[in-house]
């Protein structure tokens, strides 16, 4: 029987510049060895590779710059950060220390470019692109951002918002943006977007409550499309649909000199990924330029707001397999110490699949398994990947060795649509977080970013108290130390209370 690593050679091109297996059969993550962090940290764990961040920086300024010399673009590009992919301060700061700047969607995320700005992780000459539907806090902020000297380009979303600033910008003057509301896929529930303004509406809005204001500069226009940049008619329709906008409305505003592209570059989710990133930006570029050149106008600078390609390949999960389970003739279960729902929550409720490898034993046979979580919810478990049906991991012996199985390019959205630091399903603990990094000569740095989640931080936020009460005791379990670097735990039970004899 063969081997797991001749079942990924024999279906993949292995290694990868991001995958590799050492002499020990054990797998590299971008030439970390992953084992050297499980002995130290314990499992389950997230880690951010925050290398990768600035990597896939510089590829997409590669990208619109090689665009760009090609057709012999006349506008610039600017790279923003989707902060709203994840919020974390490691991840806002790696982004910032390379030249990025920050889209934001809700009053809070002002709060972050406020501390930002306090630690000197930003200037006043940062951009902040503020998208989204905005409540009245959310108005406020951005307001006292802009009267506070801040470079924000609010991006209307409805009919109503310019009123507000137009009342409330003591700033000499403010930059505005207009989201469009694009028409959705042909299989989507809705036909347009709920959000942003109609094209129709567009024009009218400049006319009857900017043009006239001294104070309001309409310079961007916002496009965005759920499923990011794709090779499809419906990209190219909605694309093209939405620079001819821009032609007609930069003829009535001379101001206007810029668009958003919203809605990311798509990241590597299988081994066997096929995307031509440079293709795809050659186009998106030459059809700018080819509809602004027919409609005799200059053509925009461009922004992108690239949020999954951002971090999402910077992240990954590992658990230990803690148990085998044989449920019937040919259901085989590798039970792991965590939860899907709660950890890689996309993969529950999008059905989204991630890179799955085994983190040892390489030299092992295979053989088909389902990875179950450990919550009492029977949608909790994961048993298929994106290339195939069917899921396969090494065959080991629960006696002699452990099994480790990680889970890659998941840094995007899963710890906020998990809830991290609140309530998980089943109270099941966030798992600890790490940071991996590299210094000035190219050594692995780690450091732990967050514990595993335990029932002090949990029990507070359903309204129990955390009181010590007579008669519990602590049962130490073998192995399990609440001071280790793990952050496992000393669990409590209560004694039992011995019934008192009754004399008959």
């Amino acid at each position: 029987m063969k081997n797991y690593i001749d079942l990924i050679e024999q279906t993949f091109e292995f290694p990868t510049r991001e995958f590799n297996v050492d002499e020990g059969h054990t797998l590299l993550f971008n030439n970390v060895p992953l084992m050297d962090i499980i002995k130290e940290y314990g499992t389950p764990l997230k880690l951010t590779y925050l290398p990768k961040i600035s990597e896939h920086i510089e590829a997409a300024r590669l990208l619109f710059r090689n665009a760009i010399k090609k057709f012999n673009y006349k506008g610039n590009y600017t790279y923003c950060y989707c902060t709203k992919s994840s919020h974390f301060h490691f991840i806002t700061e790696e982004v910032l220390s390379h030249g990025g700047q920050l889209e934001t969607s809700s009053a809070f995320d002002i709060s972050i470019i406020r501390e930002l700005y306090r630690q000197g992780k930003l200037t006043k000459n940062t951009y902040i692109i503020a998208n989204g539907y905005k409540q009245p806090l959310y108005l406020r902020y951005l307001t006292n951002l802009i009267n506070d000297g801040f470079h924000c380009i609010p991006v209307l979303d409805n009919l109503k918002e310019v009123d507000f600033y137009a009342q409330h910008v003591t700033a000499e003057s403010v930059s505005l943006g207009i989201r469009i509301a694009t028409d959705e896929e042909p299989n989507f529930a809705f036909y347009t977007s709920r959000l942003g303004i109609r094209y129709n509406d567009v024009v009218p809005l400049y006319k009857e409550k900017i043009e006239e204001n001294p104070k309001l500069k309409l310079k961007m226009l916002h496009f965005f499309i759920n499923t990011g940049i794709q090779d499809s008619a419906y990209y190219w329709s909605e694309l093209s649909r939405f620079i001819y906008k821009y032609c007609e409305l930069k003829k009535l505003c001379p101001e206007l000199d810029s668009i958003n592209l919203g809605g990311g570059l798509p990241i590597q989710t299988s081994l066997q990924f096929n995307y031509d990133y440079q293709a795809m930006i050659d186009e998106i570029v030459e059809s700018i330029a080819w509809i602004c050149s027919k409609n005799n106008v200059p053509p925009p600078n461009l922004f992108t707001e690239f949020g999954s390609f951002t971090v999402g390949e910077s992240g990954a999960v590992i658990y230990s397999i803690i148990d085998q389970k044989l449920q019937n003739d040919k259901e085989l279960w590798y039970m792991i110490d965590g939860s899907f729902i709660t950890q890689l929550p996309d993969s529950w409720g999008l059905n989204q699949k991630y890179i799955m490898l085994p983190v040892n034993n390489w030299d092992a046979p295979y053989q088909k398994v389902n990875l179950g979580g450990l919550t009492c919810d029977s949608q909790d478990y994961y048993n298929s990947e994106a290339h195939t049906s069917d899921l396969y991991l090494p065959i080991f012996d629960e006696e002699r060795e452990q099994q480790y199985v990680g889970f890659f390019h998941t840094g995007a959205y899963q710890e906020s649509l998990g809830g991290y630091g609140g309530i998980q399903h089943c109270l099941v603990p966030a798992p600890k977080h790490v940071l991996v990094d590299r210094d000035e000569e190219g050594n692995i740095t780690t450091r732990l970013f967050a514990p595993e989640q335990t029932h002090e931080a949990m029990l507070p936020i359903l309204g129990y108290e955390l009181k010590p009460k007579e008669g519990e005791s602590e049962v130490h379990v073998p192995g399990v130390n609440a001071a280790s670097p793990e952050g496992n735990q000393t669990h409590t039970e209560t004694e039992v209370e011995k019934p008192e004899m009754v004399e008959q």
